[in-house]
């Protein structure tokens, strides 16, 4: 798939407070903390409502993975991670080494954490659930508080569905 030109997107609330969510025709391609203007026009579609739909039962604790198409643009190395990020089980969490190592590269622990601030899904391709090798939540592109809120979100959710 190409660059990805042609999209809409819209600004729903949520838990967090507002949230916009882009889509081409076929696929989830952004979503922002805050109300954000991308290009395209500012018109909700059935892939945004579905995407937000989603979003507020995983901000619920009743939701613990997404059923979306999704299209995150990006480079072979930022694709990788994320596509290693997005193998990470609902509630739990990696350092950054431990995903360096896992795409075949232990010394690009940076550079994981860069590809994991480009990240144009958050949430959905879970990058909050990479943490610092302390084991304690650091960097997050919508903000540590959030990166908390949603890794306690899961630990509770999990522990009341077991």
């Amino acid at each position: 798939m190409g660059i990805v030109l042609a999209q809409n997107y819209y600004v729903y609330q949520t838990p967090l407070g507002r949230i916009t969510i882009a889509a081409s025709k076929d696929a989830i391609t952004r979503l922002a903390f805050g109300e954000t203007v991308f290009e395209g026009t500012r018109l909700a579609s059935s892939l945004t409502n579905m995407a937000a739909n989603q979003l507020q039962e995983y901000l619920a604790g009743k939701r613990m993975q997404f059923d979306l198409p999704l299209f995150a643009q990006g480079t072979a190395f930022q694709q990788r991670v994320w596509n290693e990020v997005a193998k990470i089980p609902y509630g739990h969490t990696q350092s950054y080494s431990e995903v360096a190592a896992a795409i075949g590269n232990p010394k690009a622990t940076r550079a994981v954490g860069m590809a994991n601030n480009k990240n144009p899904l958050p949430i959905l391709i879970p990058c909050h659930r990479v943490i610092g090798a302390q084991g304690k939540p650091v960097g997050y592109a919508g903000g540590l508080k959030i990166k908390e809120f949603l890794l306690d979100l899961e630990r509770k959710a999990l522990a009341s569905h077991s």
